[in-house]
């Protein structure tokens, strides 16, 4: 399991080339997948904060390692998230995955540096959004649906691209509606996706 320790000391290796040091941290932990789709969505997320008004810099800062934690096992997210002092929700014991989200933002700021609190808060709720969320908040939650990371469209991106035309409200809330028509059919429903859907109703 990886310490904070080892977290510092591995951003040790970073170039200051941000695209470049998560590549290599993920291609040579076995995960070129995972920086392929953290490129598709860096670049997904500066073309809509270009759009909707926030700086693009930030925005590709936090879609570059949005899911830099891929390599941490799903069988040990949990303990590792309570040896970095994160809040484990029930929601998260029962479907570690989810959990990723906060584990990235703690390797973003451990490993690679960031200090920026909205980039730090994009990480960390970009697979469920949050009540209160920021405009950068909600830029790297709609682009990380938009730049899925399965084969072919997603099946929700004509209803996301017909409400960005409206704001970037309305596609997030596109997609939190898509999940609360289907929550029984979800392994979990997050408190935070409900917040964030509530927050719009």
């Amino acid at each position: 399991m990886w310490t904070l320790s080892d977290l510092r000391e591995a951003g040790n290796a970073r170039t200051g080339n941000l695209r470049a040091d998560m590549a290599a941290f993920l291609t040579g932990r076995g995960f070129p997948g995972t920086a392929g789709h953290c490129a598709a969505v860096a670049a997904e997320a500066r073309r809509l904060a270009a759009r909707f008004g926030e700086e693009p810099a930030r925005a590709e800062a936090a879609g570059l390692l949005h899911d830099i934690s891929a390599p941490i096992p799903e069988a040990e997210r949990i303990a590792t998230a309570e040896a970095w002092g994160l809040e484990v929700l029930a929601e998260e014991l029962a479907y570690p995955m989810i959990i990723h989200q906060k584990l990235s933002a703690v390797i973003a700021r451990e490993a690679f540096g960031v200090t920026d609190a909205g980039v730090l808060s994009a990480i960390g709720c970009h697979t469920t959004l949050k009540a209160g969320a920021s405009r950068l908040d909600k830029i790297v939650f709609v682009a990380d649906k938009i730049a899925w990371d399965q084969p072919g469209d997603p099946p929700y991106l004509a209803d996301i691209l017909v409400a960005l035309e409206r704001s970037l409200d309305a596609a997030a809330f596109c997609y939190l509606d898509s999940l609360v028509q289907r929550r029984a059919t979800l392994r979990v429903v997050h408190p935070w996706m409900l917040a964030a859907w509530g927050s719009w109703r």
